[in-house]
């Protein structure tokens, strides 16, 4: 094959592979921005708490926009041959497969750091709960990891007998996100008669929570999940890779007194 057509079939996959980048990303931040503006709703649908909705809507439309920006960039510079937009899309990429192998080291390398101050937080997250009456997003979000997860506490769930609505309240109280449905040995019951504790059960005899804690559970999910994990990681780094080694092919070979740029300034 000549090296123009090369080049030809190098700048219109680019162009087709970013432009459904950019589709793609434009429905990720149309379905993050719904959930943003209609949360009641999806909480309604989902059982979700709207704190864990809110994050993800956050975390939706990052993506969409990052993946439009890579999708715009990708597509307009290769299509027209800008060296300038293919630049920054070669760039963009390096930096999000630098930043992606450096959270990698960093998560392998301060792992058992990163668990003690995750235990640290959690405790004070847990000694802070519902006091007064403070209902704070990281409480809302504790409460759907504990829900998810179906875990309780971060080492157990005894982690709870530190909390102080807990500890002097006259009845069995526990948190309700550690309700265990499935166990029907005494009858669980809403709280709302004490101010601050909206948000906990009232029981006869032992609790009705998940015994396992959320760190655990946690490491299950992980154990359980880690080839799958690896494997989308790979593939991500691959496909970056891949589209880095096409747009600086690209780049390289377009004629050196060919900039378009200046057509469109």
């Amino acid at each position: 094959m000549s090296p123009h057509g090369c080049l030809s079939i190098t700048k219109y996959f680019l162009f087709l592979f970013n432009l459904l980048f950019f589709f793609l990303g434009s429905l990720i931040l149309s379905f993050g921005l719904w959930i943003l503006f209609d949360q009641q709703s999806f909480a309604a649908v989902l059982g979700s708490s709207v704190y864990a909705l809110k994050v993800w809507s956050y975390v939706l439309s990052g993506v969409g926009i990052i993946t439009m920006l890579m999708g715009f960039l990708g597509c307009l510079g290769s299509l027209k041959e800008i060296k300038c937009m293919l630049g920054f899309y070669f760039g963009f990429l390096f930096l999000l497969f630098a930043a992606q192998i450096t959270i990698g080291i960093l998560l392998y390398t301060q792992r058992v750091s990163l668990s003690t101050k995750m235990g640290a937080f959690v405790e004070d997250v847990i000694q802070t709960y519902r006091v007064a009456g403070s209902a704070s997003d990281r409480h809302e979000s504790w409460d759907f990891i504990q829900e998810q997860l179906r875990c309780c506490g971060w080492n157990s769930y005894m982690d709870w007998h530190q909390n102080p609505v807990v500890a002097n309240s006259s009845n069995s109280l526990y948190p309700c996100s550690c309700h265990n449905g499935s166990d029907s040995s005494t009858n669980a019951t809403w709280a709302p008669a004490v101010p601050e504790a909206t948000r906990f059960c009232s029981t006869q005899g032992d609790w009705l929570v998940y015994k396992e804690g959320c760190a655990d559970s946690v490491q299950a999910w992980l154990a359980n999940n880690i080839i799958s994990i690896v494997g989308v990681c790979l593939g991500i780094a691959l496909m970056e890779l891949c589209l880095m080694m096409l747009s600086m092919f690209l780049f390289r070979n377009m004629g050196q007194n060919y900039d378009k740029l200046t057509r469109y300034s």
